[in-house]
């Protein structure tokens, strides 16, 4: 057995001393980790930015004079190819708004207008067709009648102002960390290229060439699944929300643009991202024609069905390479642990997990060559 040097002993028993002080201070351990969190959250959040933005940024460089070698050109690159990204980022969101506040306020108004006639004709449905027993019927016209709609909405209007006006003052006083965090985007996008050196130098000093290369795999592995995720997830929502608004346009449905891209922008949450903005969908059509809301109701499902088994597939699925299984465990477990934000992260974190297991087994197998580095995976469904 090889001895163990006074070195390395030094360093076990420091590692065990910072983990009992951590283990017997935890309180006061949580309190400070809480705070150093809160503090880094522009830096984290600017970073989460730069990654986003990066991706239009790097298409816009590569079609922006990508074999010159004019000093003009490289040096004024970075600063256009930024300006264009977030201009175009900024664009979509316009538009998204600018189609769905308006025809929002337009329809809950509606809504507000309708309630009274709305239920007038539920209680003629329910009577005509025999669902309730005339004496129920009876108890629940008397209970209504006495019912001033108009006063009840203004009892109710006060909390729902508050509410309200709370959000808003959540959004103000998240306006300075989300400034902050795009100025660090913006820095960190304009010198990237001096941080990547910087980060390569420093693998380059403290890591073994061994260790240098499993940091460039695992990290080579999270880029791609990422930056496929996200991409696909973009195209998909795009091509699903086009094809919505161009349905209801042909089976002449109204509210077709403003549905279409509020489908398009709840569709970026996977799997059940679609269904969340049908639903919403089918409800604003259903203060216009209950008729209407059934057939979108339907027409939502099978497109649904056909995004999920035809588009899909291949915009999403192939890109990642994970069973439609881990997908769904992917966006359960992330969004149980973190809500929103852990469905985006659960399904490229199981993917890239996926994939560096199965490497790893394939490796691991007495078979393994570099002709059969897919021996040990799934059969891949027939497109």
């Amino acid at each position: 057995m090889k001895p163990i040097c006074t070195r390395t002993l030094v360093k076990i028993a420091l590692a065990a001393f910072a983990l009992f002080l951590a283990i017997y201070y935890w309180p006061a351990m949580a309190r400070f980790l809480g705070l150093l969190l809160s503090a880094c959250l522009p830096l984290l959040l600017g970073l989460c930015f730069a990654y986003l933005i990066n991706i239009l940024m790097s298409f816009y460089e590569r079609h922006f004079f990508p074999a010159s070698q004019r000093r003009a050109i490289l040096k004024m690159r970075p600063g256009l190819c930024l300006t264009l990204a977030i201009l175009t980022l900024l664009g979509i969101c316009a538009f998204i708004v600018g189609m769905a506040v308006p025809q929002l306020a337009a329809c809950f108004r509606l809504l507000i207008a309708e309630i009274p006639a709305g239920v007038e004709q539920l209680l003629g449905w329910l009577a005509s067709h025999d669902v309730l027993t005339p004496e129920r019927m009876a108890e629940i016209e008397a209970s209504l009648a006495g019912l001033n709609w108009q006063a009840w909405l203004e009892s109710i209007a006060p909390t729902v102002m508050t509410g309200f006006l709370g959000a808003i003052g959540s959004v103000v006083s998240g306006t300075t960390t989300v400034f902050i965090a795009l100025i660090f985007a913006i820095f960190t996008l304009l010198g990237k290229r001096r941080l990547f050196a910087q980060c390569a130098r420093l693998l380059e000093r403290y890591l073994s060439e061994r260790r240098r290369g499993q940091v460039r795999y695992v990290s080579g592995i999270l880029n791609e699944c990422f930056h496929r995720f996200i991409v696909g997830q973009c195209t998909e929502a795009v091509l699903l929300g086009a094809l919505c608004a161009l349905g209801m346009l042909l089976f002449g449905m109204p509210h077709a643009l403003m549905i279409g891209a509020l489908t398009a922008f709840t569709a970026l949450v996977p799997i059940v991202g679609a269904f969340i903005g049908g639903a919403i969908g089918a409800f604003l059509l259903l203060m216009e024609s209950p008729a209407q809301a059934l057939l979108f109701l339907v027409f939502i499902v099978v497109l649904q069905q056909l995004e999920g088994n035809l588009i899909y597939p291949h915009v999403v699925g192939s890109s990642l390479q994970l069973p439609s299984m881990w997908v769904l465990a992917a966006v359960t477990v992330g969004g149980g642990v973190l809500g929103i934000l852990g469905t985006f992260l659960g399904v490229p974190l199981a993917a890239s997990g996926y994939r560096l297991l199965k490497n790893d087994v394939n490796k691991r197998s007495p078979w393994y060559s570099s002709s059969s580095a897919g021996a040990l995976s799934e059969p891949e469904e027939k497109q």
